[in-house]
């Protein structure tokens, strides 16, 4: 189950008194969550009674009906409203969310959420990459787009690399500067050789299958999206 001190870490960020949700959208949210999974709560409509503390707790006492599979998705959802789209505060929540409690998510896809939510923190200063990213999980999410969806995640490491080691060239002829740029970080010779060789095998991959051919194997998607997560997130964390 997601520990109730969570719940109210949650509650506390999204019902602040200045940047969280209205009482008025409190009640409305939970209320449609409430009909939708047949869950009696306690606080259906605003004004709240004068006896409740603040807004905060009426969320809170309101998710506290739902199963944890239930927290789980509208914390999630919450988080991901526009009102919050800048906020740096709920995105470390929706990342606690996920690294913590991914159990609860009820995902068909083989794919680690929390990877994902990670590459795309790590990515946030460097829009470029991160938008073209953001389209190949879109058209992943969707199940559409297959041979897109590995472009899209190809570019998008591609942008990457362009940015960290300062040229224009493209993937496959970034294999030296890759190396320097590992060994220069620190990185073990074992390690050096070893990431190359990825970089190496994926540019193949994508020019052998993708560039080249629009049959794509639907079981390797869900692989190629993990490894371009992981190479990303490792070269944002040593740079």
């Amino acid at each position: 189950m997601i520990p109730e001190v969570f719940i109210t870490h949650a509650t506390d960020i999204l019902g602040d008194t200045s940047d969280g949700l209205t009482g008025s959208k409190i009640a409305e949210l939970c209320t449609a969550y409430a009909i939708e999974y047949d869950v009696d709560i306690p606080y259906t409509t605003y004004p709240f009674p004068p006896e409740l503390q603040n807004k905060r707790t009426a969320l809170r006492e309101n998710l506290k009906a739902f199963t944890s599979e239930q927290q789980y998705r509208i914390i999630k959802t919450l988080c991901e409203l526009p009102q919050f789209s800048g906020s740096s505060t709920i995105k470390d929540l929706r990342i606690k969310l996920i690294t913590r409690y991914s159990e609860f998510g009820n995902t068909d896809s083989e794919v680690s959420e929390a990877l994902i939510e990670e590459t795309r923190h790590w990515l946030a200063d460097y829009p470029d990459s991160l938008k073209v990213y953001e389209d190949a999980l879109a058209k992943f999410a969707g199940n559409i787009f297959q041979r897109n969806t590995l472009d899209d995640l190809r570019l998008s490491l591609e942008i990457l690399l362009k940015k960290l080691l300062g040229n224009e060239k493209s993937l496959e002829n970034q294999l030296a500067d890759v190396g320097s740029f590992v060994q220069g970080k620190g990185g073990s010779k074992e390690l050096v050789n070893m990431f190359v060789k990825l970089i190496d095998y994926y540019a193949k991959y994508q020019n052998t299958y993708i560039k080249h051919n629009d049959s794509v194997v639907e079981a390797e998607i869900e692989i190629i999206l993990e490894m371009t997560s992981s190479l990303m997130k490792f070269l944002l964390r040593i740079k």
